[in-house]
């Protein structure tokens, strides 16, 4: 067996056993070697396509097993059903992502709509006292979090932007300004 069919053999492996990060360096080490190779070209789509969805790439994985001896465009007719897939995708995600801003703003109220209330009731607190119960604010964006946070620290909200903050600073990845809020928290309770 040479080198190149150990490879394969290897990343395949890996691919059964949805090990997606290795099947996918093995068919990337494969390809720099023979970037001709239909196996490896079609291993890397198909391992990349695996970290979204295991079910999918297994799926065409054992369809392009059972087709690539007898079909000469086997590989195309892979590629083809990947880009359906992906492109089915893409307006899935546009039309739910549609839906759920709909549904959110049916349940409470932009942020920027929320500091035009709270210019219309001259402070932060009356605004906020108003809607706290009945509306939810709509937070879209890292800088619109930051803000609210800030704001109901100064308001004397703390335990409740403490609230918060433990529950969506996981949301903005590691953050050092999102951390430096909890800095902010902890200086207005002393």
């Amino acid at each position: 067996m040479t080198n190149k069919q150990v490879l394969l053999q290897r990343a395949e492996e890996q691919f059964l056993k949805s090990d997606y990060d290795n099947a996918l360096k093995i068919y990337s080490l494969l390809l720099t070697d023979y970037p001709q190779l239909k196996d490896a070209r079609i291993g890397v789509f198909l391992s990349d396509m695996g970290l979204e969805s295991d079910e999918d790439a297994q799926a065409l994985f054992d369809y392009y097993q059972a087709i690539k001896d007898s079909n000469e465009d086997a590989d195309k007719l892979i590629d083809e059903l990947m880009q359906a897939i992906y492109a089915t995708r893409v307006v899935i995600q546009e039309k739910l992502l549609g839906t759920l801003e709909e549904v959110a703003l049916e349940e409470g109220i932009r942020y920027s709509d929320f500091l035009s209330l709270i210019e219309e009731k001259g402070s932060f607190k009356e605004a906020f006292e108003d809607i706290m119960f009945s509306t939810r604010v709509v937070i879209r964006s890292r800088e619109e979090f930051i803000d609210f946070i800030k704001r109901l620290v100064e308001a004397g909200y703390r335990e409740m932007a403490l609230g918060y903050l433990d529950s969506l600073s996981e949301s903005f990845g590691p953050d050092q300004e999102i951390y430096g809020l909890y800095h902010l928290v902890r200086e207005g309770k002393q």
